[in-house]
């Protein structure tokens, strides 16, 4: 019997990572978002793709979109000051795919629920002791899987990754460095930048989700998926412009700038409880999952920024990237 995956919240960058290592591998798979058109566009001409709308806040929604489905990969969103969303959709997932029978669910997560490093780098065993909302709804959106897997209702595990970069991720916060070496301007970062920092490439997760979802051994706990090595954003900016042959043009916004940003901006305003992230990374140690899958591939930064140049310059419009 053919295993049915189905990923839920799919028309973000992981879940396109996570699509195309289905395709490399032959599987047939279901896409699940809220909007028909965002779906048909991530996913157009890929082949063994179903795709199904659904919408969190209805139950028969949710059932029907993960009847069916054995495996499920949670990936979805929620607007950055609409994070008290996380573990409501989460409970609204939960218990259409214990209804419709599914037996496992794998989450993509954060390292929000960490809360300020305790050390450099941080295991599995680190306590989760988040100080911002987000955090906290984090580690609740966590607490609802890890219930629902020691109940036996269904099997669950997270995949924690850093922050991340690649191609036609315009939610990472590298993303406008790329434009502004691109376009010959100004790239905007978050500081302070010359901290130790670690950045996964996207396309790099697909397979090691998928690795991780078929170990039986890896549900009723959580993995790290590290970068390849740590970097300050300075220097992997630094190697962003010198890719294209131009020098760097930095402007970096600080807490207090966020702050004064964030009275006219609220996205900026959202960002300044998490500014800890700038000062004090959380850098993964992900020695458990290699222990467990074995080598792990990563995109070293020097090709992960020419490959995402490379597909960046393909898209941008004639004559923007000069």
């Amino acid at each position: 019997m053919v295993e049915r995956i189905g990923l839920v919240g799919a028309a973000g960058a992981v879940g396109q990572s996570v699509a195309r290592a289905l395709v490399a591998r032959g599987k047939p798979f279901r896409v699940i978002g809220r909007s028909a058109g965002a779906l048909e566009a991530s996913f157009r001409g890929l082949p063994g793709v179903e795709r199904a709308t659904w919408n969190p806040e209805d139950p028969g929604s949710v059932r029907a979109a993960v009847r069916g489905l054995d495996t499920l990969v949670y990936l979805v969103g929620v607007p950055y000051h609409r994070f008290d969303q996380h573990p409501v959709v989460m409970r609204q997932t939960l218990a259409g795919a214990i209804a419709e029978g599914a037996q496992r669910l794998v989450l993509v997560g954060t390292v929000y629920p960490y809360g300020s490093p305790r050390t450099t780098p941080v295991t599995e065993d680190h306590p989760r002791e988040p100080h911002t909302f987000k955090g906290r709804m984090r580690k609740a959106q966590e607490d609802l899987l890890f219930e629902a897997d020691a109940a036996c209702m269904i099997r669950g595990t997270i995949l924690r990754l850093p922050d991340f970069y690649g191609p036609g991720i315009e939610k990472s916060f590298l993303h406008d460095a790329f434009v502004a070496a691109l376009q010959g301007r100004t790239a905007n970062l978050i500081g302070p930048i010359d901290t130790p920092h670690e950045f996964v490439f996207i396309p790099d997760v697909g397979p090691v989700l998928l690795d991780l979802a078929d170990r039986p051994e890896a549900y009723g706990r959580w993995w790290h998926l590290g970068g390849a090595g740590t970097v300050t954003q300075r220097d992997f900016v630094t190697q962003v412009f010198a890719a294209v042959g131009r020098k760097p043009k930095l402007r970096v916004a600080g807490k207090t700038t966020l702050r004064l940003m964030g009275l006219f901006n609220p996205m900026m305003r959202e960002l300044v409880e998490m500014s800890y992230l700038h000062t004090s990374p959380v850098v993964l140690d992900d020695s458990a999952l290699q222990k467990l899958l074995g080598p792990v591939r990563k995109t070293s930064y020097e090709q992960g920024i020419r490959k995402t140049l490379d597909q960046m310059r393909s898209e941008l419009p004639t004559g923007r990237a000069a």
